[in-house]
C-alpha cells in the first residue's frame, strides 16, 4: 500500500481557511435571507391588514346589511377586497378567481384570520357597527412580487457570496505565500549550511516576532551542530593520534617475538610493554570518551575539593612512584564543593600534577582557596618551569615543547585536562617559571 503524502503547512492552513470562509458564507447566506423572507411576510402581512382598515372605512350600515359608500376601485382600497354580509356577498374583486372567492366566503362569518391561498394571502376582518355584527370584509394581497423578490435575492447572495470565497482564497493564497515563504528559505539555508557551511548564522539579533523566534532557534540548532561536528572530528583526530604510538609498540613487540626465539625474561618484558601499551590505550579511550560524554552533557553534579585530589593523586600513582615524589595538599578546613563532579574533577586535576610530578626535583604542592564564585586550585613543582612561550603550546595536543631540561610532550593529558575544564565552567592557566604552576580554576557549587 502505497503511503499517504502528508501536505505542507501552507496547504492545511489554506484547506481550514477555505472551510472556514465557506462555513461562515453558508451561515451568513442562509441567516440573511431567512431574515428577509421574515421581513418580507411581515410587510406583506402588514399592507394586508393596512388594505382591510382602508375597506372597513368605507363601508356603512344599511339595516342588517352593509353598503359601499366610496368605490372600491378608489385608491382608498384595493381591487382584491371581498364584503359580505347577512343576506350574502356585497362586493368582489374584478378580475377574481374560484378559488379565491371560495376561500373568501369561508372566511365569511368567522372571526379575524389570515391564510394564503394559491400565491394571495387574505386577511378576513369581522365588520362590527354598534356592537353587532354586520358582516365580514376579506382584503388581499398578491404574494408572487414578494416571492420573487426573495427568490433574486437567494441567487444573488449566493452568486455574491461565491464571487467573495473566490477573492478570499486568492487572497488568502498570497497571503500565507508572503508570509510562509521566508520560513521555506530559512530551511533551505539551513539544510544547506548544516552541510556546506556549518558556522554560517542567520544572525538577527533578538527575537521580537516568529520569525526572528525561529531564526534564533535555527542559529541554536546549527551551533550545537557545528560543535558536535567539530568534536566528532577533533575526537576522531585525537583517537588516531594517540592510539597510533601504543598501537605501533604492541604491532613491534608482536613482531620481534614472532621473528626469533626470546628468553623467559625477554618475553615478560614483551608482554608488559604490550600491557603498558594496551592500558595507556584504554586510559586514552577513557580519557577521549569522559570528554565527549561531558561536554555533551546538560546537567552538573558537585563534588568535595579535597577528595577530588586526593583521587586524582592516587590514580596517577605509577607516575609519582617512578620519579618518587608525594604531592602534598593545602586545603582549608571548611569543604570547598565544586560544581562539577568528582569524576570530572579528577580528570582535570590528574594530568596537571603529574605534569608537575615528572618534572619537579623535590616536591609538588596542590593548594585550594575560595576566590568570589570559584574554587583556585594551584598546582606549583620545583622543577625548571615553562618559557614563556610555550605557556598555550603546551595545551595544544601532541605538542613537544623543550624547557631548559630537555624535552616535555604535552600528550594530550593537558589538551583534555583544559577541555573538560571549560566544558565545566572553568579554565585552566600555565604560568612561567622558575618552577611550574598551573592555576585551575572551577565554579562553586
Amino acid at each position: 500500500m502505497k503511503a499517504r503524502r502528508s501536505r505542507g503547512i501552507r496547504s492545511r492552513l489554506l484547506t481550514t481557511n477555505a472551510i472556514v470562509m465557506l462555513l461562515a458564507l453558508v451561515a451568513l447566506t442562509v441567516a440573511s435571507n431567512a431574515l428577509l423572507r421574515r421581513s418580507l411576510d411581515r410587510n406583506a402581512t402588514n399592507l394586508v391588514r393596512a388594505r382591510a382598515a382602508a375597506g372597513l372605512a368605507t363601508l356603512r350600515p344599511a339595516g342588517d346589511g352593509l353598503r359601499i359608500v366610496e368605490s372600491p376601485d378608489d385608491a382608498a382600497i384595493d381591487v382584491q377586497i371581498w364584503v359580505f354580509d347577512k343576506s350574502g356577498t356585497v362586493e368582489t374583486p374584478t378580475p377574481s378567481s374560484e378559488a379565491l372567492d371560495g376561500e373568501a366566503a369561508e372566511l365569511a362569518g368567522g372571526s379575524e384570520a389570515t391564510v394564503d391561498v394559491k400565491g394571495t394571502r387574505l386577511h378576513a376582518t369581522p365588520v362590527v357597527r354598534g356592537g353587532r355584527r354586520l358582516g365580514t370584509l376579506v382584503a388581499g394581497v398578491d404574494l408572487h412580487a414578494y416571492r420573487e423578490t426573495a427568490r433574486e435575492a437567494l441567487i444573488g447572495s449566493i452568486v455574491l457570496a461565491i464571487v467573495l470565497f473566490g477573492l478570499v482564497m486568492l487572497a488568502s493564497r498570497s497571503i500565507l505565500r508572503r508570509a510562509l515563504e521566508p520560513v521555506a528559505q530559512m530551511t533551505r539555508a539551513a539544510a544547506d549550511w548544516s552541510e556546506h557551511n556549518p558556522d554560517r548564522r542567520f544572525a538577527r539579533g533578538e527575537p521580537y516576532d516568529e520569525l526572528s523566534s525561529l531564526a534564533a532557534t535555527l542559529d541554536t540548532l546549527l551551533t550545537r551542530l557545528g560543535n558536535s561536528l567539530r568534536n566528532e572530528q577533533r575526537f576522531s583526530s585525537e583517537m588516531s593520534h594517540e592510539l597510533r604510538t601504543p598501537l605501533a609498540r604492541i604491532h613491534t613487540e608482536v613482531e620481534l617475538a614472532l621473528r626469533r626465539e626470546r628468553s623467559s625474561e625477554e618475553q615478560r618484558e614483551a608482554l608488559a610493554a604490550i600491557g603498558r601499551s594496551a592500558a595507556q590505550m584504554a586510559r586514552t579511550i577513557d580519557a577521549l570518551v569522559a570528554v565527549a560524554r561531558y561536554e555533551g552533557a546538560a546537567t552538573r553534579g558537585s563534588s568535595d575539593a579535597r577528595e577530588a585530589i586526593e583521587h586524582a593523586i592516587e590514580a596517577i600513582r605509577p607516575a609519582r612512584t617512578q620519579q618518587g615524589i608525594q604531592p602534598r595538599v593545602n586545603a582549608p578546613r571548611v569543604n570547598v564543593r565544586l560544581g562539577a563532579d568528582a569524576e570530572v574533577v579528577e580528570r582535570i586535576l590528574a594530568p596537571v600534577i603529574e605534569n608537575g610530578c615528572r618534572h619537579a626535583l623535590s616536591s609538588v604542592v596542590v593548594a585550594v582557596a575560595r576566590e568570589g564564585t570559584s574554587a583556585v586550585i594551584t598546582v606549583t613543582d620545583d622543577g625548571e618551569g615553562i618559557a614563556a612561550i610555550d605557556l598555550e603550546r603546551i595545551f595544544e595536543p601532541g605538542v613537544r615543547v623543550s624547557p631548559r631540561d630537555g624535552d616535555r610532550t604535552a600528550g594530550l593529558g593537558l589538551a583534555l585536562a583544559r577541555r573538560l575544564a571549560a566544558a565545566a565552567g572553568g579554565s585552566i592557566l600555565a604560568a612561567p617559571g622558575p618552577g611550574g604552576r598551573f592555576t585551575i580554576r572551577l565554579p562553586l557549587a
